[in-house]
């Protein structure tokens, strides 16, 4: 066992070794398992082959740093290679091709036998596979400097000025990008930093040349948005991912290097096949150079191994002390049982809004005239007032134009209470459901519904500072507020994931029939793509105004997944609008009900981020991809047997396990 431990130390500290390494040399690099391996003397091998010949003789480039080739049989979907590379402009061709050249033959080597690899340097980002490529915003990387511009001595600096004088300047570039040719989209810019009389920041931003002018703007924003995210008040910062990249630097002199004039680099050659082997001169050395490698190998271990350990136990120290921020935080966020009692007129029944599976949700008015929704959850709740307070301290951070925001709670007598924003208009269920209602609910609205629930969804899995998964998004969790904005709510079966956790299992599946994943209601597996797969279903019950659980065809109950799925294939896709929609964009409506099938696929890859679902949403020159068939797909007689029990689940399936590490529910209801 002292051996293993020792033996597994050692094998961390390498790979932190290599890291390093990687590091040191500004390389980044993606290999993906997705698309595969190949083997040794294989199809794909020797036209991988081809590839890198290829840039010997410059046959890929367009003269602008950008190089894109397919190597192998035109129907070979399998075998051929397609190669991408995005070199700075400003290189002179010999530098550009050699630098270009380097990072493929660092690639080949950092992921060996892999069909898909991507890697960066500071001058170009190389790409191959097995498949073409378009618009594509990840896998990303970004990186800056450890040196924070507010602890700088530029008298008067405030952060906040600076942030927003950078965006100016990476918006301008933006612009002027995007509507750069088929030859390059490329743009520097260099500006005197207004609070400052002797700094300069220069940027640089550049996209694949055949993107469209909108294409590159969407990508280059979502550089600016996970640069903004990662690297805030920093002095400098780079991202980049497969269609663009951007960077920033601060410089302190009076005038800056200047940028956009081409330049030469001292890269070192890559050695061929032919000079692998060594020779007899270098090889009377190799003793002495084998001594000093490893002398220099367990140098670096030693080192890597105290550092493992003081960041372990710098890691712990830190942790204790957020531990202890977030009781101060959940302590501010507290009040007074007899406030609560008084604004909601002692729980009586006229403020009485609704009944939810945890408790009841009170209507109140506090003394500075706020309206607000008060849940009185139930008595017998297993949760201790610790951890009550702890998750209640969580949530209160998510502040999101399309979350229902928790203003607090109370703790007094045996009750624990939570204290929300008042949602006027009440739950989305009761407009696209109810009769009357819905008349009321043209196009335009429930468009503006779809894309806010989306945008909540995203700020939750990727945005926010701590990763959801909601695990009940449908209809009635769906707040509207009086403008028809739509707010998330109901966080009770919600589970927090680590930032860099992929997938969670659960021995206990809680939800609602019709609405839950397949891998979740057959192996309780969850991950932000059985979100999707739920947020799939709520597109198409708003754009058909029918509940996917009762769906009626004819006065046939039938489902309403396996019901889209057939018209979409019969082309007959209009059949599932809500025939009430006389009015409003057949094409957005139909591009809603294709996303809708993207997102209930049965196989989990296939299905889309709620990244790429809002692209889809928002850019409409994009085209879609064809859904495969959904989940649960079944035909009416099929289903006709099955939607008693299925009813009769649903009203059970949402209780709540005590022994699930879920956030406190929170149905303002």
């Amino acid at each position: 066992m002292v051996f293993s431990s020792f033996g597994f130390g050692i094998f961390l500290s390498v790979q932190l070794l290599v890291l390093v390494i990687i590091e040191a040399v500004d390389l980044h690099f993606v290999c993906s398992n997705n698309r595969g391996n190949y083997t040794n003397g294989s199809v794909y091998q020797k036209n991988l082959d081809d590839f890198l010949s290829s840039l010997v003789t410059n046959k890929s480039s367009n003269g602008y740093g950008f190089y894109k080739s397919s190597f192998g049989q035109d129907d070979d979907v399998v075998d051929k290679v397609h190669a991408i590379g995005l070199c700075r402009p400003d290189l002179i061709p010999d530098a550009s091709l050699s630098t270009f050249n380097d990072s493929a033959y660092n690639l080949t080597r950092a992921c060996p036998n892999q069909k898909e690899a991507i890697i960066w340097n500071g001058y170009c980002m190389v790409r191959y596979s097995n498949r073409s490529f378009h618009l594509e915003l990840s896998p990303s990387y970004n990186q800056s400097t450890t040196r924070n511009l507010s602890s700088s001595d530029v008298d008067s600096f405030n952060v906040d000025s600076f942030n927003s004088e950078l965006e100016g300047l990476i918006r301008g570039m933006k612009y002027q990008a995007a509507a750069g040719g088929l030859q390059k989209k490329f743009a520097t810019e260099k500006r005197r930093v207004m609070y400052s009389n002797n700094q300069s920041i220069f940027g640089k931003v550049q996209c694949i040349p055949d993107l469209s002018e909108e294409e590159c703007g969407v990508c280059l924003d979502e550089g600016l948005r996970q640069l903004q995210k990662c690297c805030y008040g920093m002095d400098s910062a780079t991202f980049g991912n497969p269609s663009c990249n951007l960077m920033y630097e601060v410089f302190t002199s009076d005038d800056p290097a200047e940028y956009g004039e081409p330049r030469t680099l001292s890269h070192p050659t890559p050695p061929s096949a032919k000079n692998l082997g060594g020779n007899k001169k270098s090889s009377t050395s190799a003793g002495t150079v084998i001594i000093i490698a490893m002398a220099t190998v367990v140098s670096f271990l030693i080192l890597i191994m105290s550092i493992c350990i003081y960041l372990r136990v710098k890691y712990k120290r830190k942790r204790i002390e957020e531990r202890a921020e977030e009781m101060k935080s959940a302590e501010a966020l507290q009040f007074d049982f007899r406030s609560i009692r008084a604004a909601t007129n002692n729980f009586s029944e006229a403020n009485k809004l609704g009944r939810g599976g945890f408790g009841i949700v009170y209507s109140g008015i506090l003394p500075d005239d706020k309206d607000i929704a008060v849940k009185r959850l139930s008595r017998d709740s297993a949760q201790g007032d610790l951890e009550f307070k702890t998750e209640v301290s969580l949530v209160a951070r998510l502040q999101h134009r399309n979350l229902v925001r928790l203003l607090g709670f109370c703790l007094g007598k045996n009750e624990k209470i939570l204290v929300y924003e008042f949602v006027p208009n009440g739950s989305l269920d009761q407009f696209i459901f109810g009769e009357v209602k819905r008349a009321h609910l043209d196009w335009d609205v429930r468009y503006k519904i779809i894309v806010g629930i989306a945008r909540g969804l995203l700020y939750l899995h990727e945005d926010s500072r701590l990763k959801i998964i909601h695990r009940d998004l449908k209809a009635s969790n769906i707040l509207l507020d009086a403008d028809m904005n739509p707010k998330i709510a109901d966080f009770g079966m919600a589970r927090l994931f680590d930032l860099d956790q992929s997938q969670g299992e659960t021995r206990r599946v809680v939800g609602t029939y019709g609405y839950m994943a397949p891998e979740y209601v057959m192996r309780g597996q969850f991950s932000v793509k059985s979100d999707v797969f739920s947020f799939g279903v709520l597109v198409l019950e708003i754009v058909s105004g029918q509940k996917n659980s009762s769906f009626r065809n004819r006065g046939n109950v039938e489902d309403l997944l396996s019901y889209a799925w057939k018209n979409w294939r019969a082309d007959t896709a209009s059949n599932i609008i809500d025939p009430i929609l006389s009015s409003g964009s057949r094409t957005e409506m139909m591009r809603c009900i294709n996303i809708g099938l993207l997102c209930v696929q049965q196989n989990i890859a296939d299905r889309p981020t709620m990244t790429s679902v809002i692209l889809m949403l928002t850019g409409n020159s994009l085209t879609l991809p064809v859904p495969s068939q959904p989940a649960f797909f079944m035909g009416a007689s099929d289903f006709s047997k099955v939607v008693e029990l299925d009813q009769a689940q649903s009203s059970s399936s949402v209780q709540k396990s005590v022994n699930e590490a879920s956030i406190t529910e929170l149905s303002p209801r």
